[in-house]
Order: C-alpha cells, then structure tokens, then sequence
C-alpha cells in the first residue's frame, strides 16, 4: 500500500462497502496516519546520491524473485479491521512494512554491528542472536559483528565483554535456553553505555529485551541524535509475558504457553489423584495474564483462571473459597492457575515491602503463589476441618523461562532478526520489527515503549475463558 495514495477500504485502490447498505453504497474511510521511523541523514544522504544495491541480488546461491524487495511506499496498518457504522471513525494509523530494500544505505564493509540482551531469560533469545550472526554476515556481509555480554553495562565493561561472532560460532546456539550472552538487569548509564559505543567504532547497535530495555533504547537514540552520531539501533522486543503493546506477540510466548501446558497437566494428575485435592499453579505474568489466560484456554483442565487484569476475593459468598468448594463437591477435585502479578492488593505487606524494587526499577511482587496456598488451607482448616483436603502447588517459573525455543517460536525470532537487519542496512534507527495483524513493519522505538498489551477482559478471549471454566465474576456483593 503506498501511503501517498487516496485512503480507501479497499488495498487494491476500490472504496469499501458497506455490507448492510445497498450494493452501490460507497463509505469513505479517514486519511492514513504514517507512524514513520527516522533514518540516519548520512544514510539519507548517500541512498539519494549513490543507493548500494543490495548484495543479496547477488548472491551466490540465492537469485530472489522480482516480488522480494519491499516498495519504498509499502505500509501495514494498525487495525486489521474498522466499524464503519461508527460515526466518528478512529484515523488509520500505518508503519512501515519490515523487509528487504533493493537499495541499501549502508557499506557493508564499512559497518560494525554489536549485539546485546538484557532483563530476564526468555526462549529464543539464542535464536535471534544467532539469525542476526548470520543474516548480517551470509546475506550482507558484515564480517565484524560481536556480543555484547552482561547487558548494556557490557558496553562499558572490559574487552572480554566484547566477543567477535561468526557463523561458526553460533552454528547451535538456536538449541539452547537462556543466552550464550549471559544478561543482566539495571547498569543502565547512558553516558558510559555511548561512549563505550564509540570507542568500539560500532555503527549498529541490536537491543535484545522487554519494556525496560526499549526505554534504554529510545535514550540511547536520543543520544545519538544529540551527539550527531552515524550510528543505527534497533531494538528487538522480548518478553515472555507477551506485555509489549502493538505488535501481535512477543517470542517466546508460544513457548511459554507450551511448557505451562505441562505444569498444569501435572497439576490436574495430583489433584484428581487425591481426595479432595486441588491443583494450584502460579504462571509467569507481572502486569498481564495472557500466558496464564491461554494456557487455560489451550488445557481445558482449569477451573479457576486468576490474572493481574481481574479483581478476585477470597472468602464469603461469591469468593474464590467458596467456588472452588463447591467445584470439589461437584468434581471431587479442582485446578486453579494463577498469574504471580495476581492478586497482590491482597497480600499484606510490611513498610519495607511497599518500598522494595527490583534492580530495573519494578516493585518487588510478593509471591501469590505460596500466600494462596496457605490462605487456602487456613480457610479449609477453619471451615471444614472434618473433610479431608489436599493442595498440591507447582511453580515452573524458571523451567519456562528458560527452555528452548519451540518450533514456532524459532521461525519467529528468524523473521525477527531478519526484519531488524534489513531495516539497519536501508539506514533505519530508532525502530522495533514486529508483526503487526501479521504483517512484519518498523514501529518507532518510542511508541513501543510506551505501549502495553494488557489482557482486554471484554474482548472474546476472556469470554472463552469464563465459558470454559464458568468461574464466577468475583464481583463483592454491594452492603
């Protein structure tokens, strides 16, 4: 789609139409909105004066096909789709479409490329260090690429945490868990993190991590503009709680859900297994419950979904306590999954605790999990203590976290890196590649920052999750 054409319904150029007027009817939609990303003015400057070819037209083994290289004018919209009864239509917001450029702005043997990954382990994350490995050195040839270890406080850090990569190098790297990078959180000093930057001659930078690590983008962006610098950076977004807002997912998510499929199958075998037994499994999710919510949804073992997005109480009628009861009395057992960003208003805490942050700046969650359990019991104990009772817990926070990247996700963190090196060898910076309603496109840094993706609880996801557990809405009776 090329953004400086007339907006329409319709990609191929024709007006969208109405389904519930007649057939001649025409409705216009809102002028495009394009949330642009910047290029580096050198990159500008040479693409307009001498544009390289892409040496991927010659490549020795791969002849692409006329269709490969994406259109300057090519966009992805926001909104896959739009209310056209609505009668103050939303504006149609469109990014560019991530890919290969059949010009590029960057010498290849003049570009110096560093790569990092910081926050927590994530599946993939050796993955996508391995398809920027490759992708910029087999398709490009960009022969000096080098890992940056120990997350952005690496930059700064002695010659040891700067190691040159190659194919070879990391040939199986996609088959391990964690980072072969090692990564931490925090250590985030701007000045020292550019400077150590510049010394090194690195002319690309490659951010590999969550929200946190994109705002430490954005900074480093900035300065690079304050500086003048020719240097790109692109961040790569990756958390395993699938909370980053406008693209369609993050990697590792799929894994997730796949390993805490598992924890809850083992969780249901130990609760049917007993007399009255209940199930309880604490799921990955600070601030979103998606892996918790498609978990359940993937399962069909869960009676209870608890997530950070939805209020819950434990004790008198309509409670959680009394649910679940009355599921034993039905079922002879229950299973209940639970984000650990859930229900942490009801957990007391001391002064301390209130105050207590994490080295990324994130309050320090007191753990649901353990809390539930003993709540549980205590409430049993005190209510039905002549019936036998059993609560078996399982947390698989840090098997999920740090497994291998499943099939899926492998094939995503590939696209990925890909679509992050074809925008930096075009002169892109300050971007996140991502898909967006299945298209890949570049978003600005900033926006991505700043965006979250909580669970919307009055989409049809949470409703499919309520038909199949019919768990009650946790709404107090008002006195």
């Amino acid at each position: 789609m090329d953004p400086t054409a007339p907006s329409s319904g319709d990609p191929n150029g024709g007006a969208a139409v109405d389904a519930t007027a007649p057939s001649n009817t025409t409705v216009t939609l809102p002028a495009l909105t394009l949330r642009d990303v910047p290029r580096l003015p050198a990159a500008t400057a040479a693409a307009a004066a001498n544009p390289i070819p892409n040496p991927i037209s010659h490549h020795p083994y791969f002849h692409p096909p006329a269709t490969f290289y994406i259109s300057p004018g090519d966009v992805s919209l926001r909104h896959a789709f739009f209310d056209l009864a609505s009668a103050a239509p939303s504006p149609l917001v469109a990014y560019r479409r991530a890919g290969p450029r059949a010009g590029i702005a960057v010498d290849p043997a003049r570009a110096r490329a560093a790569l990092v990954t910081c926050g927590g382990l994530c599946p993939g994350l050796n993955t996508v260090l391995r398809e920027l490995v490759v992708g910029l050195q087999e398709l490009y040839g960009v022969r000096d690429v080098f890992g940056v270890a120990a997350g952005y406080r690496g930059f700064y850090g002695a010659d040891a945490d700067h190691v040159r990569l190659d194919p070879a190098t990391v040939d199986d790297w996609h088959k391990k868990g964690g980072t072969v990078l090692k990564t931490t959180r925090g250590g985030f000093d701007l000045n020292k993190i550019v400077d150590g930057i510049v010394a090194r001659g690195y002319t690309q930078v490659y951010a590999i991590g969550g929200d946190g690590t994109m705002r430490g983008a954005v900074a480093i962006f900035e300065e690079f503009k304050r500086r003048g610098l020719n240097i790109s950076i692109t961040g790569i977004p990756k958390t395993v709680d699938n909370d980053i807002g406008i693209i369609d997912r993050s990697f590792g998510f799929q894994t997730a859900v796949e390993i805490a499929q598992q924890a809850i199958g083992a969780a249901h075998v130990e609760a049917v297994s007993a007399v009255n037994g209940i199930g309880l499994v604490k799921l990955m999710g600070r601030s979103t419950g998606h892996i918790t919510l498609h978990a359940t949804l993937s399962s069909r073992d869960v009676d209870c979904c608890l997530i950070p997005e939805v209020d819950f109480y434990l004790e008198g009628k309509g409670g959680l306590f009394e649910f679940l009861y009355e599921r034993i009395k039905k079922k002879g057992h229950a299973v209940v999954v639970v984000a650990e960003g859930a229900g942490q208003e009801l957990i007391p805490r001391t002064d301390d605790q209130k105050r207590e942050q994490d080295e990324s700046g994130n309050i320090v969650f007191l753990d649901v999990g353990p809390w539930l359990k003993s709540e549980l019991g205590k409430w049993w104990k005190r209510e039905h203590s002549s019936e036998l009772f059993t609560v078996k817990y399982i947390d698989p926070t840090y098997m999920i976290r740090a497994v291998p990247a499943n099939a899926t996700d492998n094939l995503y963190c590939t696209l990925l890196a890909h679509s992050a090196i074809h925008g930096i060898m075009a002169g892109y910076t300050g971007f996140v590649p991502g898909p967006i309603n299945g298209n890949y496109s570049y978003i600005p840094l900033e926006d991505i920052a700043v965006a979250k993706n909580l669970v919307d609880v009055n989409d049809h996801k949470w409703a499919w999750v309520r038909s199949v557990t019919n768990q009650p809405d946790f709404l107090k009776p008002k006195d």
